[in-house]
């Protein structure tokens, strides 16, 4: 396999996602690569599209810009299909639009999917103002949770609970005993809240990245990562992304009053967040970030105010 490869003339499958492929997904994500051409290829025509553009690509998603038949502007999203990826169609019927990109088409098997397509050179990162992009967040996640989540998609129930059993293990390969310590007490305040994880649709992953400005909302929610349970558990992409350690709280205060959640539950859900964040870190053999270290410890005081 070449460094990279092309999926119709004059296309290429970027390096940066073959390489994220291999690591992440290992022989699924290699298949997933070797199999993007024919896939681009069938998906293009069963559907009728005409690609209009260089692909975009995330960390899991190969994005080519289309147009369909008719002439509408759309995008043709391919991914593996995992636990990840495989209700993302239940979120987005569900969702209908409402906040968030619209699901145009899609095929089960693979999760390949046609979207509505927003303005990728508008992302809500480059709105200078961070305290209004986050309020944007704000709105579109009070949206977004309002709907309950349906049966069969994962659980924070079930994520909070493998948590805690990892949790021991994770520690021993923790040298710093601050580290340690500060990861203790995020475990202790998931256990506090796991009795009551929530019912409500979560994106999972609603970043300033993963919002786009569009002609028929202002802004719309991309990428989900679908998961029920708490809205608390939504709000730590909002702190960790564009981090500012001096307006942690300030997001904090906003998005929990913009989601109606109580502080101190919410706090205690971004302290779980902050340890899924580290759990992967060390499963992965990567360092602690201190940014998630940091959050952690102004979320341990701030909740008891």
């Amino acid at each position: 396999m070449t460094e990279k490869q092309q999926t119709r003339p004059g296309f290429e499958i970027p390096t940066e996602l073959i390489a994220s492929q291999h690591r992440a997904k290992g022989e699924a994500g290699r298949a997933f690569i070797e199999d993007l051409p024919r896939l681009a290829a069938e998906y293009v025509d069963r559907w009728e599209l005409t690609v209009t553009g260089p692909p975009m690509h995330g960390m899991a998603s190969l994005v080519l810009p289309v147009t369909r038949v008719d002439g509408t502007p759309a995008v043709l999203k391919m991914q593996v299909a995992d636990e990840d990826s495989v209700h993302q169609g239940l979120a987005l019927r569900i969702w209908d639009g409402q906040g968030i990109i619209r699901l145009l088409e899609i095929d089960e098997k693979t999760t390949t999917q046609l979207l509505e397509r927003a303005d990728e050179s508008r992302p809500l990162s480059a709105v200078e103002d961070s305290r209004a992009a986050v309020a944007v967040i704000g709105d579109l996640l009070a949206r977004l949770t309002a709907v309950p989540g349906p049966d069969g998609v994962q659980h924070l129930a079930d994520i909070g609970a493998a948590m805690l059993a990892e949790l021991p293990g994770a520690l021993d390969r923790v040298p710093d005993p601050t580290a340690r310590r500060v990861l203790t007490a995020c475990g202790d305040a998931l256990r506090e809240v796991l009795p009551q994880p929530g019912d409500r649709l979560l994106h999972w992953d609603l970043h300033f990245d993963n919002v786009l400005a569009a002609d028929r909302e202002p802004w719309l929610a991309i990428d989900p990562n679908p998961l029920v349970g708490d809205p608390g558990f939504d709000i730590m992409p909002a702190l960790d992304n564009r981090y500012e350690d001096g307006e942690v709280l300030w997001r904090f205060d906003l998005l929990s009053e913009r989601l109606g959640l109580d502080r101190g539950s919410a706090a205690r859900w971004t302290l779980a967040r902050a340890l899924q964040n580290s759990l992967w870190d060390i499963e992965d053999g990567e360092p602690l970030q201190d940014m998630q270290l940091r959050i952690a410890e102004l979320m341990l005081r701030h909740r008891t105010r």
